[in-house]
């Protein structure tokens, strides 16, 4: 009898279980089918595990997080162990082309690339700009600090090197981005975090923006709320956890 509700507890356990496994599996078996992954996966493989490898990871154990600095033209790159809590910068790229200014994006066709916490909301193996990660602009703040009746959207951060307030990384550097995006969420990963900042907001850099743009008061109002996060993400090198206020302000 215990013989039987053992084996009855495990086929119990196994159906519990598999679908998850088998979504998970199934994410990176379905990105396979398109030419442009596996592309991706013929010539990048070998260096994203490599570098994985250089920083105590490995392919089927990392959580991972960007990081992009506007007017440094900069996207880093952090990566844990699922089970760690502190990221560490694995890599950089340099973004390739630029629109709009500093300061966030709050309209349809301001070209202005977002400033705030996202996180990576949609996978497009066929994209016009080769591969795409889709950036979940705008979120609740972007929308209660706007008072346009369309806000934009389509975000991304994609190959090529042209842009309309996306993210350039050129063909060659978003294989290796996008691969890194795959493997995180077939990891289990659910929403991968994207942080865009204006600049690097260290205190000497943010005193020089400050006088550059003391004009503008409501962006530097909403710079100082951003950099808390800055501060705190560099000081714990952990995901940010953010909520809104009623004015759209982070809450932190």
């Amino acid at each position: 009898m215990h013989e039987i509700m053992t084996k009855a507890t495990m086929i119990i356990l196994f159906a519990i279980f598999l679908p998850s496994f088998v979504v998970q599996a199934d994410f990176l078996t379905e990105q396979k089918k398109f030419a442009r992954v596996r592309t991706a996966i013929k010539e990048k493989q070998d260096i994203i595990e490599k570098n994985l490898k250089e920083n105590q990871l490995t392919i089927d154990n990392f959580n991972l997080l960007f990081v992009a600095y506007k007017d440094n033209d900069l996207l880093e790159v952090y990566a844990k162990k699922k089970q760690d809590t502190k990221y560490k910068k694995i890599n950089s790229y340099e973004i390739c082309a630029r629109s709009g200014q500093l300061g966030p994006k709050r309209k349809q066709g301001d070209e202005q690339v977002p400033e705030c916490f996202y996180h990576i909301d949609r996978f497009n193996p066929a994209s016009s700009f080769y591969l795409s990660l889709g950036i979940n602009y705008p979120n609740l703040g972007d929308k209660r600090k706007s008072k346009a009746h369309n806000l934009g959207g389509d975000i991304f951060i994609h190959g090529s090197c042209v842009t309309i307030g996306c993210l350039p990384m050129t063909d060659n550097f978003i294989k290796e981005i996008y691969l890194l995006a795959i493997h995180a969420k077939n990891n289990g990963q659910s929403k991968i975090p994207v942080y865009i900042f204006p600049f690097k907001m260290t205190d000497s850099n943010f005193k020089a923006y400050k006088a550059k743009f003391k004009s503008n008061i409501g962006l530097i109002s909403f710079w100082d709320n951003l950099k808390i996060g800055y501060d705190k993400f560099i000081k714990e090198e952990k995901d940010i956890s953010v909520k809104f206020a009623e004015n759209g302000d982070y809450i932190y």
